[in-house]
């Protein structure tokens, strides 16, 4: 599967969204990211819609016009869908002919500027639904800085697992508890073993976690039986967006052996609302860079395509805010960058190893690419990581600090894709809020 630009990555292209032309937008006319919205507030259905600027082309209103006709209009009308379940599942050709046509339509030069101007909702005004109903959820751990620090706070001689080389690891995580930015959701409650204790205590966790992540939604699925090359795998992705594991980490200590997680992931998923395609990504590959000395993937997880190009250089932030910070006027501190580009397994070694053994991906799946963190000081991408497993509280300004979450504060990830000749592509927020455990 080769890499190809067409004139929808054009840097010199203009929106006839005036928003959609400033250099700091994270939503150009080479962008066009999806997401399932609707007024806020209002009683109307969900539907689908594109971030043009800091608008929203309403797709539904949009299909109305009948401005598409062949594959355009089919792929347009799953578009306009309440979910986008059968848009995701058509063929990467056609979902290239919808981006073209739409990239077409909000060009400075269509002709159907002055009609569509009434079919934009500021995304201000609008509210979020989850892109897809998402069947399944699996959950890597494909960072080695990230697995190695943590590792190493456990198992100072010997951080990383043996079979942390070899393969992608994963957990199979709860679909039902995903939600989109912006919902909040309460600390869990659970069983967790204090240190030196003998016998479990029960009730809030005490060391409540995000993890910075990006999330890929399953396009094409594959039968029960087979397998997905890793030559073919991408042709399996929707998009990505971002994603935030929320972890118990003194719940999920404890009833990890021998099973893994179990209370201490599953209260909670959130991801944000827009999936950013990996045509829009194009420009934003990166070769894959592994230590000195490791030795290559078995053959089914290894390309020459994904050594040289399976990577994605998206850059990642996470900003943590307090209700102290909030009633003082103060902004949320921001507390860790990082490149996606570091993982030490990529998106599509993920898929491949996913379904090597006949596993039946669906579409809508979600996977995550566990908690991405970067090899340089404060490119971690859980607090567990930044503060030394609690024992160096991270400082957050007018003397707040955090080892591990409060009731209250708020975790923001954001994302963007820079690089010269080449128009800046963004992710959005993904925000969630942590509400006291519920009383029992």
């Amino acid at each position: 599967m080769s890499i190809v630009l067409n004139s929808t990555h054009d840097p010199a292209q203009c929106s006839w969204v005036a928003s959609a032309n400033q250099s700091d937008t994270e939503f150009p006319i080479q962008n066009l990211p999806f997401a399932i919205f609707r007024r806020a507030g209002s009683p109307e259905a969900y539907r689908g819609g594109i971030a043009i600027g800091d608008q929203i082309l309403d797709l539904r209103a949009l299909n109305l016009h009948g401005p598409f006709s062949g594959g355009a209009a089919e792929a347009l009308s799953a578009a306009a869908e309440p979910s986008f379940n059968r848009l995701m599942g058509l063929p990467d050709s056609v979902l290239t002919i919808l981006r073209t046509a739409l990239s077409k339509l909000l060009r400075t030069d269509s002709p159907w500027a002055a009609k569509l101007h009434a079919e934009l909702v500021p995304q201000s005004a609008a509210e979020y639904d989850l892109p897809a109903r998402i069947g399944n959820y699996t959950d890597f751990y494909t960072s080695i800085h990230h697995a190695t620090s943590v590792g190493r706070l456990f198992r100072p001689q010997n951080p990383l697992t043996p079979n942390y080389r070899w393969m992608p690891i994963a957990y199979h995580g709860r679909a039902s508890s995903i939600i989109v930015s912006e919902q909040g959701f309460h600390r869990p409650v659970g069983q967790s073993l204090p240190a030196g204790a003998e016998r479990p205590v029960f009730g809030p966790s005490q060391r409540l976690d995000y993890e910075l992540e990006v999330g890929v939604f399953v396009g094409r699925g594959n039968a029960l039986g087979e397998s997905i090359p890793i030559s073919s795998a991408e042709r399996h992705i929707f998009g990505l967006c971002l994603l935030n594991d929320w972890s118990a980490r003194d719940l999920q200590s404890w009833e990890a052996q021998p099973l893994g997680p179990f209370l201490g992931k599953n209260f909670a998923t959130t991801i944000s609302p827009w999936i950013v395609t990996l045509e829009a990504l194009a420009p934003f590959r990166a070769a894959v860079s592994r230590p000195d000395g490791d030795s290559p993937p078995l053959p089914y997880l290894d390309s020459d395509r994904n050594r040289t190009s399976g990577c994605f250089d998206i850059v990642l932030e996470v900003r943590l805010g307090t209700a102290r910070q909030r009633e003082a006027g103060r902004l949320p501190r921001r507390v860790s960058v990082t490149s996606f580009r570091h993982q030490y397994w990529t998106v599509a070694q993920m898929i491949a190893h996913h379904t090597v053994n006949g596993c039946n991906l669906q579409i809508g799946d979600v996977i995550g690419s566990g908690t991405v963190s970067g090899p340089g000081e404060g490119e971690a991408g859980a607090l567990i990581e930044l503060s030394k497993a609690g024992n160096a509280p991270v400082p957050l300004g007018a003397g707040e600090e955090r080892a591990f979450l409060e009731d209250g504060d708020t975790v923001t990830l954001s994302g963007y894709c820079a690089k010269d000749g080449f128009a800046r592509i963004g992710f959005g927020d993904c925000a969630g809020e942590v509400q006291p455990a519920p009383t029992l």
